[in-house]
């Protein structure tokens, strides 16, 4: 079985849902990722589709007519002052539009309150066949996969997951042997780049370096293969922001070579 990708919404951000699935129709991608849900950066564009009815149709008919699927919404995060019902219809959305899958972050420093809000996200995705993907992020609380399995353990919900993004499994040194004591069934989606073998001693560093700065598969220091052969068969999202070359190629030029740079250096992945 050939390996499926999506475009991930962060590597072609300044475009809507219906214009980037258009874009990855064109470029032969099997998914799209979606960013509902904004993180609340500054100049971030929002796409918010539970409360946009215009956006939410042309995004509706633009996969219609390509045949794309939605593979992910995002971002959900936990964090000490969540209302979580306010996710609701996002949830409506991503169900509505075929999506199976919901990023997830936290960023609190209390772990009981964050199993406990984890756990609870996953009851109410439960209903729209969602499930709740735990990201974890260098800079953020919960920051590596030891953490992320702590909680998806203790929280026990049978929708609950991880997400794996490459940059930060790199960044945060996570061991390989590390995700050989998980359940696969945890791991629904991964979220694949390269990035500069030089890693940033700094968090301003860092996150440069995940929003703008990320590589083709196969061009920066990131050893790959490894850790997917370790992951079931599962759908490669690409997330692969890379300011200077959406902006020399354009969107749709930049989304064809970062997919064409993956089929060619994944081709290999036994899974």
């Amino acid at each position: 079985m050939k390996n499926q990708f999506s475009l991930a919404h962060l590597t072609v951000l300044e475009c809507s849902p219906a214009e980037m699935t258009y874009i990855a129709a064109k470029a032969g991608y099997d998914f799209v990722s979606f960013r509902p849900i904004g993180l609340g950066t500054v100049n971030e564009p929002q796409y918010p589709l539970a409360e946009n009815k215009k956006m939410f149709h042309e995004t509706k008919k633009a996969l219609n007519e390509t045949g794309l699927q939605l593979l992910d919404i995002e971002m959900v995060r936990i964090y000490d002052e969540v209302n979580l019902e306010d996710y609701l219809p996002a949830f409506e959305v991503a169900a509505e539009l075929g999506g199976k899958h919901v990023l997830t972050t936290i960023q609190t420093d209390d772990r009981e309150f964050a199993t406990e809000k984890f756990a609870e996200i996953c009851e109410l995705a439960k209903p729209f066949g969602l499930t709740i993907d735990l990201e974890f992020i260098t800079w953020y609380n919960i920051s590596t996969l030891k953490d992320a399995g702590d909680i998806v353990r203790r929280a026990n919900c049978d929708n609950g997951g991880i997400l794996i993004d490459l940059l930060h499994f790199d960044r945060s040194n996570v061991k390989l042997e590390e995700l050989d004591s998980l359940p696969e069934e945890w791991f629904h989606y991964a979220h694949v780049c390269d990035a500069p073998k030089e890693v940033s001693g700094t968090t301003e560093g860092l996150i440069y370096t995940a929003r703008e700065d990320r590589l083709y598969p196969g061009e920066g220091g990131i050893d790959m293969k490894p850790i997917l052969n370790r992951l079931p068969k599962i759908p490669y999202s690409l997330e692969i922001p890379n300011a200077k070359r959406a902006q020399e190629y354009g969107y749709e030029k930049f989304a064809r070579y970062c997919l064409e740079n993956a089929k060619s250096h994944l081709s290999t992945v036994k899974n």
